[in-house]
């Protein structure tokens, strides 16, 4: 939080930027006002006690150069002389500076968890921005003139060339988060693995209570205030990817601008002011069934029900872990809320009667425990009745799959992967695939020794079988030491032949589990062996299948390999790069720039191939008009050229 203080400081220095240049600053007081103006904007910065999660780093290292400038403010504050023009106009532009900074430190303290993710390049633009701005200013200041300190001056040359160095610093994307987005952002969605992309989003960006959600609400609302109509096609993204969330964790889908939903009893009774404990924290709507959960927390039953149903084992409120998870009534606060309600003739809004036969009952549960229990019956048709059974309560229902783990139901799943039934195998497999969106389910199976069985599915397995074995490692691979296991176990060889010659459905699960996989560094050695770049290749000149984009994720991440560059590094790859970046949608462009910064870094070769290919005019373009991406990497591909020479003339 900022102090009071602090706040003062801001206020007292709004000052319009052409009075500052019009009013020179040529006496000590107005020197010492400046230079108490970009002090308390380093205080005001120095307040941000924490950053989203996607800025983090950049944010603090911003924070701490800046931290860095204060006694070299003190020593110009304490100057006895008269600053020279050049020194002033010098401070005039720190102010421009400071400001920036200020306002892109304020928004990856507080602003839209999403936007940051979504545009997480054209953040980094601005800090680069901000850090030319500096070091330019810093490159001018008349040190002599203004008597710094020679190990000011020392200090003050450091920090330059670390603002230098960070201006040219290209930054490797979070590449997990760049294809749980690409995942989330897909129109199908009916796939668990899909929901499991979903479910990451939420803990990566801390987007997973309904406080976290409400908060960005706000935000997600200032940032279409402050776009209006500008970049519509991002704005709904972010707007998309919000409703997922805000489905995930069981809240009504509203739009990011509209106000809180109303009852309609509450409607007719606008002047009524009802009190705030009668409001249920998740809806803000008064509470007609309240209930108590393990924190002593009151809700709506039906609202946190929904809350524990999508699989929340916290408060929604306290962001506290629940050791229990029954609900018990608050007949005191039903009480309270009856009275009042009859006081002020205000009619509680109906509910409805929930008819579902899934939700949690003993019933349900002794009917649960059976057929677990049947899963290792010895009649072929009673387990094939409980293993689809519960193949379609583990994808259909989030408590389910807590239930079914807790009960015993993976190892008699793990039993039945090597079961002579195709339907039977597919069938487990598949409730495995489920069972694994929860991350204490994802250990649970691979201590019962599943991994090699699921690979030996997607081996032999029939056509559904195969995908959902390859959807099921690529779930499991989210843990490093399932990564390991999985490439160890010879599950790769595999996912390179679903990708060869899988349906369209297979070929898509088995990249996406290759992408995770090749994060382990032994594994790209392994895949690169195993002949996955022949296939990936193939992808690029199948656009139809749409998968161009994630197929050049792969490849970039291969190209940090030494092998890889050696296999992909071919003429006839950079033509296909080239040909992209000439003919390709801006995403596409992007990821060929990508890739070929990464293969002409190591083999200036390959760069005199692709302008051999006309290169040069496409990489113009591209540092003109791409995405913020692609414009980094088009221009370090340039400022690559023109280090060896290679621009054409």
């Amino acid at each position: 939080m900022v102090s009071a203080g602090e706040k003062a400081i801001e206020q007292g220095f709004k000052m319009d930027e052409e009075n500052d240049q019009s009013n020179q600053i040529t006496t000590p007081i107005d020197k010492r006002d400046l230079v108490y103006e970009l002090t308390g904007i380093i205080h005001i910065i120095s307040s941000y006690a924490e950053f989203r999660r996607t800025q983090r780093k950049e944010s603090r290292n911003l924070v701490r150069r800046m931290k860095l400038l204060l006694p070299l403010l003190e020593e110009i504050r304490d100057f006895e002389g008269k600053i020279p023009e050049s020194g002033v106009q010098c401070l005039v532009k720190m102010k421009k500076a400071f400001h920036s900074a200020k306002k892109l430190l304020k928004t990856c303290h507080c602003g839209s968890k999403l936007y940051l993710a979504l545009e997480s390049e054209a953040v980094i633009r601005r800090f680069h921005s901000v850090y030319e701005k500096l070091s330019q200013t810093l490159d001018g200041m008349p040190y002599e003139e203004l008597g710094i300190s020679d190990e000011e001056k020392e200090q003050v040359e450091l920090m330059i060339i670390q603002f230098k160095r960070s201006k040219k610093r290209i930054d490797t994307q979070d590449m997990e988060l760049a294809m749980d987005l690409m995942v989330s952002l897909s129109t199908e969605n009916d796939r668990n693995a899909d929901s499991a992309s979903i479910e990451r989003l939420a803990k990566k960006l801390e987007l997973h209570t309904v406080e976290d959600l409400k908060a960005e609400m706000i935000s997600v609302k200032e940032v279409i205030k402050e776009r209006r109509s500008h970049n519509a096609e991002n704005t709904q993204r972010i707007v998309d990817l919000l409703d997922k969330l805000k489905k995930l964790a069981g809240m009504e889908e509203t739009g990011p601008c509209d106000e809180p939903v109303m009852p309609k009893a509450l409607e007719k009774s606008t002047s009524i002011a009802i009190p705030n404990e009668f409001l249920c924290p998740i809806t803000l709507q008064i509470m007609a069934d309240p209930v108590i959960i393990s924190t002593g927390q009151t809700y709506e039953r039906e609202s946190i029900q929904q809350w524990l149903d999508s699989n929340h084992h916290t408060c929604p409120k306290t962001g506290e872990t629940l050791t229990h998870l029954s609900l018990a009534p608050n007949f005191a606060l039903r009480n309270l809320i009856e009275e009042w309600c009859l006081k002020n003739n205000f009619q509680l809004p109906a509910k409805e009667t929930p008819m579902n036969p899934e939700s949690p009952s003993a019933g349900s549960d002794e009917k649960l425990l059976s057929l677990i229990k049947d899963l290792s019956f010895s009649h072929l048709e009673v387990q094939r009745k409980a293993v689809t059974k519960i193949r379609m309560l583990s994808k259909e229902n989030p408590e389910k799959r807590t239930l079914i783990a807790n009960y015993g139901g993976i190892p008699p799943l793990v039993l039945l992967l090597s079961y002579p039934d195709s339907k039977i195998q597919e069938h487990a497999v598949t409730a495995l695939l489920n069972l694994s969106i929860d991350e204490s389910n994802k250990k649970l199976i691979s201590r019962e020794n599943a991994i090699p069985e699921i690979i030996e599915i997607l081996q032999n397995g029939s056509v559904g079988a195969k995908e959902n074995s390859a959807a099921a490692l690529f779930s499991l691979s989210m843990l490093d030491e399932n990564k390991v296991a999985i490439g160890s176990l010879n599950g790769i060889p595999p996912l390179i032949d679903l990708l060869k010659n899988g349906t369209i459905r297979g070929r898509k699960d088995a990249i996406t589990a290759l992408f995770n996989l090749c994060f382990n560094h032994a594994n790209k050695s392994i895949a690169i062996q195993a002949g996955i770049v022949a296939p990936l290749l193939q992808l690029l000149e199948e656009k139809h299948l749409d998968m161009v984009d994630e197929t050049l994720s792969i490849l970039l991440i291969l190209a940090t390999h030494p092998e890889g560059r050696q296999v992909i590094g071919k003429l006839s790859f950079i033509e296909t790069l080239v040909n992209l970046m000439k003919d390709g949608t801006p995403k596409n462009k992007e990821c060929s720039v990508a890739v070929l910064f990464e293969l002409s870094t190591y083999n200036s070769n390959l760069m005199l191939a692709a302008l051999q290919y006309g290169v040069y005019e496409y990489l113009v373009e591209i540092g003109k008009e791409g995405t913020d991406r692609g414009q980094r990497k088009a221009k370090s591909i340039l400022q690559l050229m023109t280090k060896t020479e290679q621009i054409p003339y």
